[in-house]
């Protein structure tokens, strides 16, 4: 028997469909002057030293004494938006829009500018938390809660694109929890067919009522403009990242579980008796580590954090990072073929050591990296194993010879010509060679990437 279209889908009555000619002429304008205030423009400058061809030249440096051939420094811009999230001033937007900058100005929608001050920038959430004393309270959006928007839902996406000034379009959710985009570490997105461009990072996605549900970030383009793709930062890691600032963090830290996961296969989830393929198959427990304390075992399958489904570690990742360090979080755990409910409390990472952590300096490759001994903790910041051992790359400064050679961070260090590197003062011994030629082995991603370098 064929069952009525009517009898498959329940309507969700709360959410209507324009029924007349006169709702299909409504008009987005009152949203637009409720919000558009909270929007601004942020403008980030850098200064770039430019160096002379004939700077570092034996021939050259033999005549003028290793004078320096340095020119006058060249100012590089970027342009982004913003959102204000509190009256007091505190505005958030994209690290990428401020990454490196030197001073960051900010023109609210009603002309005027001010110099903002960086509370916050975090690599791994790609959001950074800005604050501007105006003198008086501002127009600021209200943090919707992101897990209760749904596909097809009308969205507003508000920002400058191309410099040319604030700028409304509309359009729906596409698509939520997007994993899988490689826009930053925490890959979990809400998706657009709103248009944004370039400009529009760090401007709000905001709801029918108002309420910011993410900052827009990123599109996925072949020409550079929208073709209907673009994707968000839920709201609800905003306001994690923004409570963090006003805590006075000046990074955001992800709570520790002490536990690597990995996705559940179709042959996984076959094995394990599941009739789908979803959840964060458990990999490695840390010994004395949260996950383990809660009763997580390798093996385990979890499908659920505080009822919110998982669908693969990146989606488990998110579900703990805006829980928050402290809290305590129940999974539902798939354990030897039956499901239980366990009780895990997130904690906060250990300070790495300081003895086995440095900056390279000096005349090689690997001058402007900043390395470290790998402990769980440091391991699950840089988003590797926790039972990943070595020495890692934590941090690349720019235009260094380590940022030329495309080191990034989360890089492991395997061996420095020829020698087999395990620790700081491996690194260290070897670093301390002047070869006429550097072999580098570094681990990325699992594999292995062999460098020569003269």
């Amino acid at each position: 028997m064929v069952t009525p279209l009517h009898a498959q889908t329940a309507i969700d009555t709360t959410k209507q469909l324009p029924a007349t000619r006169s709702e299909l002429q409504l008009s987005f304008a009152p949203l637009v002057k409720q919000t558009a205030g909270a929007v601004v423009n942020v403008y980030a400058a850098h200064a770039v030293k430019t160096r002379s061809p004939f700077a570092g030249d034996p021939f050259f440096e033999q005549f003028f004494g290793g004078q320096q051939f340095n020119g006058p420094p060249r100012v590089q811009s970027s342009l982004g938006s913003g959102v204000i999230a509190d009256p007091s001033g505190i505005i958030v937007t994209n690290n990428h829009v401020i990454r490196d900058a030197d001073t960051v100005k900010v023109a609210l929608s009603d002309g005027r500018e001010f110099e903002s001050k960086v509370l916050l920038k975090d690599e791994s959430t790609d959001l950074a938390i800005l604050k501007i004393d105006a003198g008086e309270p501002l127009p600021a959006l209200p943090l919707a809660d992101s897990d209760k928007v749904e596909v097809g839902d009308l969205v507003l996406a508000i920002g400058n694109p191309f410099g040319v000034g604030q700028t409304v379009t509309s359009g729906i959710v596409s698509a939520q929890a997007r994993t899988r985009v490689g826009i930053s570490d925490f890959d979990f997105f809400i998706q657009t067919d709103a248009a944004i461009n370039p400009g529009n990072s760090g401007g709000a996605l905001i709801d029918m009522s108002g309420k910011l549900i993410g900052i827009n970030t990123a599109i996925f383009s072949r020409s550079g403009g929208s073709i209907g793709i673009g994707f968000a930062i839920p709201s609800n890691m905003v306001r994690a990242v923004v409570e963090t600032a006003k805590g006075g963090g000046e990074t955001f830290e992800r709570p520790y579980i002490g536990a690597s996961f990995q996705n559940v296969t179709p042959d996984v989830a076959e094995g394990l008796g599941m009739k789908q393929p979803y959840g964060a198959l458990v990999t490695n427990i840390t010994k004395g580590g949260p996950a383990e304390k809660g009763g997580l075992l390798v093996g385990d399958v979890v499908l659920s954090v505080d009822e919110m489904r998982i669908e693969n570690p990146d989606g488990l990742g998110y579900r703990l990072s805006t829980a928050g360090i402290g809290k305590t979080v129940k999974l539902e755990v798939l354990s030897r073929s039956k499901e239980k409910t366990i009780t895990v409390v997130l904690e906060k990472p250990g300070p790495d050591s300081l003895d086995n952590q440095m900056l390279i300096q000096g005349r090689n490759p690997l001058s402007g990296a900043h390395v470290l001994k790998l402990t769980p903790s440091s391991a699950a910041r840089l988003r590797l194993p926790s039972e990943t051992e070595g020495v890692a790359v934590d941090k690349v400064f720019p235009n260094t010879p380590a940022a030329r050679i495309g080191l990034q961070p989360g890089d492991i260090v395997r061996g420095v010509n020829g020698a087999e590197i395990e620790t700081m003062a491996d690194l260290t011994k070897a670093m301390s060679a002047k070869p006429v030629l550097w072999r580098f082995d570094f681990e990325r991603g699992g594999a292995i990437i062999r460098q020569v370098i003269r």
